[in-house]
């Protein structure tokens, strides 16, 4: 039978290990990108291995999260990042050029080659035909240092698109019914690959806007095939010799499969506060709204933002509603400036900020108490908005900007015809947001050290005896917000991990620091999906820097389990999930023969507050094992 595109793409990239489902490879990095809010930890690990130099193709430096400079902190880690690229070859974005993953589709992204990212949804870059993958900061230090990355074998989901979207119906819908199938934790060990006649209907930024909320599913990446709507792209783009036609066979075979009619689709949402929690527009109803935000890695594009401004046109933006548009990148930017849409977002009452992630990360325009916030953005989890209590729901572009308009949510079908917006139109090149390496000795540059940069923690190798206190039992689908809050009153210490460990788990529980230094070594309780979302690696580094020495759930979120195996925090599933319930705050924990036990794929804990043995399991592959028992990724590279 034939091969489908994810497993043809990792199998010109195998550096070691065999391409069946479950096992452990090795492949080769192409193109790493970092941003800010993880790429001053990504740095500092860059520079704590010593490398000469950088063994990417391409690796590139966003500045697009911490854009926000209320002190100097955001801009001494900047500086930081722009010197530690200088110095190993790294291109240096600068704040303002926009936001990471729609610069990397516009600039770097080639179908057919691989892309690490230290943001969950580098995935984006499937759009392209690309296997691009989200990871921790320090998966993406040692790919920019050794050129690989390892990872087990996914399954491949085959999406098969037939039919076409009508007017008012568009990519957002697509994913945002993707998920109302199968979930946020549905995704979880697979890559899903899109095919079939309806592909051919979709633009790249379209299938960029499905593989950006791929993540949300907790896949391991999303990806289109390469076709000639990919080379459209590059074309207008200027880049049309990094053109490759790319698809599966004829006969691929697929683990699973799902078909989509796109006839059949209608305008949907996703309701608060997951983006699985998915309604049609209709069934929600004309719910009064408070704010619109349109942008975002997901829906920030020329052509939607294009869409956006023919709606607004002429009309006015409802009393009662604060509209804010960020786009994607400053040339989407110049380009709304000269062709006339920017004046009409402006016109209709639109407020339009910074080319950044901005709102999405709850860094600035956060709405009011209480607020309905209609957002274009990839989550909606409680409190993201930077405001807790308000209710956030997920639309596309078309969805958002009518109901700024009406002041309710709305259902574009029927209002008027939308006009044809050509995805496409070539841009002008323009750099000059861009820093390029130079030729300067790494030794001759020195490192701009702020003084709100700290070191990252380490761990130490593991003992034979762990043994710790039950500092949290927390629930299901606690994602990596919930574990280390990101909004504007913390993103400017994402390089300050002992001032943040403070705020660690605060929404959930604020005494849990307090509790964490009292009992040492601590263990972390929790349900199913635990970790889903963003893949910051501080999530797993403030729990170390706490003495945090295993989190025991029924079931990790890919990216986080990660993060913990390379801080050397053991990640352990039930065995039974029954036994979550007869393990309490404050129990005592400890696994015996440690060194030995977790080379087998079930461990015994015992619960030393109840006399009750029980059954974990780990799964360790052979990389994973090496790095728990030398206390973590960066202890394991240097122990070789």
């Amino acid at each position: 039978m034939g091969k489908c595109l994810a497993y043809k793409i990792l199998e010109n990239h195998l550096v070691h290990g065999s391409l069946k489902e479950g096992q452990e490879v090795t492949i080769k990095i192409d193109q790493t990108l970092t941003q800010d809010s993880t790429g001053t930890m990504v740095y500092l690990q860059l520079e704590a291995m010593d490398i000469d130099k950088i063994r990417t193709e391409i690796s590139v430096a966003y500045i697009d999260h911490n854009t926000l400079q209320t002190g100097y902190e955001n801009a001494d880690d900047h500086a930081f990042i722009k010197s530690v690229a200088s110095r190993h070859g790294v291109l240096f974005s600068k704040p303002g050029n926009g936001i990471c993953h729609q610069l990397h589709l516009e600039n770097f992204g080639i179908p057919g080659k691989t892309l690490l990212g230290s943001d969950s949804h580098t995935p984006t870059g499937g759009g392209l035909g690309m296997i691009a993958i989200g990871a921790g900061g320090l998966d993406v230090a040692v790919a920019m240092a050794q050129g690989t990355y390892s990872l087990n074998v996914p399954k491949v989901l085959g999406i098969e698109l037939v039919g076409q979207l009508k007017p008012w119906v568009s990519a957002k819908d697509i994913i945002l019914y993707v998920l109302s199938q199968i979930t946020v934790k549905g995704g979880v060990g697979k890559i899903v690959e899109y095919h079939g006649p309806g592909v051919e209907t979709l633009s790249v930024t379209d299938r960029a806007t499905i593989t950006n909320m791929g993540a949300e599913l907790g896949a391991t990446t999303s990806l289109f095939p390469s076709d000639k709507n990919t080379q459209t792209f590059l074309r207008a783009q200027g880049r049309e010799q990094d053109y490759t036609p790319l698809s599966a066979d004829a006969d691929a075979l697929y683990d699973e499969m799902l078909i989509v009619n796109l006839d059949e689709l209608i305008p949907l949402a996703a309701k608060p506060h997951s983006p699985d929690n998915v309604d049609s527009i209709e069934n929600i109803g004309p719910i009064k709204i408070d704010q619109v935000a349109i942008g975002s890695c997901t829906n920030s594009s020329y052509s939607d933002l294009m869409k956006v401004s023919a709606i607004l046109k002429g009309q006015k933006v409802h009393e009662d509603v604060s509209l804010v548009i960020s786009p994607g990148s400053s040339k989407i930017l110049s380009k709304l400036a000269c062709n006339g849409a920017l004046a009409d977002l402006i016109d209709a009452g639109a407020r339009v900020i910074e080319n950044a992630c901005g709102p999405c990360i709850g860094m600035g325009q956060s709405p009011k108490s209480g607020a309905v916030s209609l957002r274009t953005f990839n989550r909606n989890f409680k409190g993201r908005s930077g405001t807790i209590d308000a209710d956030v729901y997920l639309v596309s572009p078309e969805t958002a900007a009518i109901s700024a308009i009406k002041g309710v949510l709305t259902d574009g079908r029927g209002s008027f015809n939308l006009p044809f917006i050509n995805p496409d139109e070539p841009f002008a090149f323009n750099d000059h947001f861009l820093v390029y390496p130079n030729k300067i000795p790494k030794q001759d540059i020195p490192v701009m050290m702020g003084p709100n940069i700290k070191p990252f923690p380490q761990n130490t190798a593991l003992k034979n005896e762990l043994s710790g206190i039950v500092v949290l039992k927390a629930g299901n689908n606690i994602t990596t917000d919930d574990i280390m809050p990101s909004d504007s009153r913390l993103l400017p210490y994402r390089s300050n991990v002992p001032y943040l460990s403070n705020f660690c788990f605060e929404r959930i529980d604020k005494n849990f620091p307090a509790r964490c230094q009292a009992a040492t070594n601590g263990i972390i309780v929790g349900g199913e999906n635990y970790g889903q979302g963003s893949s910051r690696e501080h999530a797993a580094l403030a729990p170390l820097y706490l003495g945090i020495k295993a989190v025991l759930v029924k079931s990790f979120a890919r990216i986080h389990r990660s993060n913990l195996i390379n801080s050397g925090i053991l990640p352990l599933v039930f065995e039974d999930e029954k036994d979550y319930d007869g393990i309490d705050l404050g129990h005592e924990l400890i696994i015996e023969n440690a060194l030995n036990q977790i080379k087998n794929p079930i461990v015994q804990i015992k619960n030393l507050s109840t006399g009750k043995v029980i059954n974990v399991i780990t799964n360790f592959s052979e990389i994973e094992l090496s790095m728990i028992q030398a206390g973590g990724k960066i202890n394991q590279i240097k122990s070789v």
